[in-house]
């Protein structure tokens, strides 16, 4: 729907446009009697859909098989993320590596300047007090898709077009009903594009050898006491409550994860809040590298709501952030995003805390 609203916006405006699409897809396990796969299904079913669209927008469509390039890209560092006991985040990497990158340099190869999405965010052009392209927040706060662009160049932003910017998806949706698009769209997925079953668990046991992972492994307290047997630490994720198995008056939640040991670490309710942590691969996007401590509001998941913060640049891209107020469940390999109220100024990889004793 958000790209359908996006290629009419700008075939209103005048502009002469192709539709673009990416073949992502993993190949899955073929069903019984040799039949196509989830994967191939939902592939030929959006492709399908696609075609018939963009007939009926009368502009041609470039279908680009990326599967290769996604597999070593994406799926790869999101498998060996969760073995190192990490929660990752795909999206952020495909952005500007898969969608800006390859999928932006094949719509140059074909003759685009610029590749438009639906992406609820905002680009500034540079202006008279700054020779940069500033990324900002979308309109619509609750939609606001900036968090997974942070790692976006400056290259990247000068090529980009985000018409919904200032739009918000309400809108988007009372439009495509009004004009009688809406009964022909497939329902939006919220899960990751690569998994289509919505099961990250199975996912992930699908693709991991039974080699790389342990199947059960000790469940211990910040005091390091032995409270049960977890089944494979990839299952699990910081703040998760459910299906730990642990009998207690009060609830227990996981606090992090260790592969080296195959520990799973439980805490109380309030030992999920940090004050401090630390981030790595910073890019900064819509400033340059900052020399000093600069205040900022951090948000560490998509829908957090941004929290203010003293973010001091260190060595190697790597930067220490002290909350004015801890947060709840501030995970390792998920993003933590910079901003000076609508304005991204950069992001990176949130990283584990220290080690937790086993005894």
């Amino acid at each position: 729907m958000d790209s359908l609203r996006t290629a009419i916006l700008l075939k209103e405006q005048g502009c002469d446009l192709f539709g673009i699409h990416m073949r992502l897809l993993p190949s899955s396990r073929r069903g019984s009697q040799g039949k196509p796969g989830l994967a191939e299904t939902a592939m030929e079913s959006r492709e399908e859909e696609l075609h018939a669209l963009c007939s009926r927008l009368d502009i041609p469509l470039a279908i680009v098989d990326l599967r290769e390039t996604f597999e070593k890209s994406v799926i790869q560092p999101f498998l060996e993320t969760y073995l190192q006991g990490l929660t990752p985040n795909p999206c952020v990497v495909c952005n500007p590596t898969i969608k800006f990158g390859f999928l932006l340099q094949e719509a140059r190869f074909r003759g685009a300047t610029h590749l438009a999405t639906g992406h609820y965010a905002r680009i500034l052009p540079p202006g008279s007090s700054s020779d940069r392209f500033k990324l900002c927040r979308g309109y619509d706060q609750k939609k606001d898709q900036s968090y997974f662009l942070y790692g976006m160049t400056q290259a990247q932003l000068g090529a980009a077009l985000f018409p919904l910017g200032d739009t918000t998806k309400r809108e988007v949706q009372e439009w495509a009903e009004h004009n009688g698009w809406a009964a022909t769209l497939s329902e939006e997925s919220q899960e990751i594009c690569f998994i289509p079953s919505g099961s990250y668990h199975e996912f992930l046991k699908e693709r991991l050898s039974p080699t790389s992972i342990s199947t059960s492994g000790p469940i211990r307290d910040l005091k390091g006491n032995h409270l049960g047997e977890h089944k494979g630490i990839f299952a699990y994720t910081v703040g998760q409550r459910r299906g730990l198995g642990i009998a207690s008056t009060e609830p227990y939640y996981v606090v992090g994860l260790e592969p080296d040991s195959n520990t799973v670490r439980v805490g109380r309710a309030g030992d999920l809040f940090r004050r401090e942590f630390s981030v790595k691969d910073v890019n900064w996007v819509s400033i340059p590298p900052p020399e000093a401590p600069i205040h900022v509001q951090v948000r560490i998941r998509h829908q957090h709501l941004p929290a203010p913060a003293c973010v001091t640049p260190l060595e190697g891209n790597t930067v220490s952030v002290v909350l004015e107020k801890p947060q709840r469940a501030v995970t390792p390999g998920q993003a933590a995003v910079f901003y000076d109220g609508d304005l991204l100024l950069g992001g990176g990889t949130i990283l584990p805390a220290g080690p937790f004793p086993n005894l």
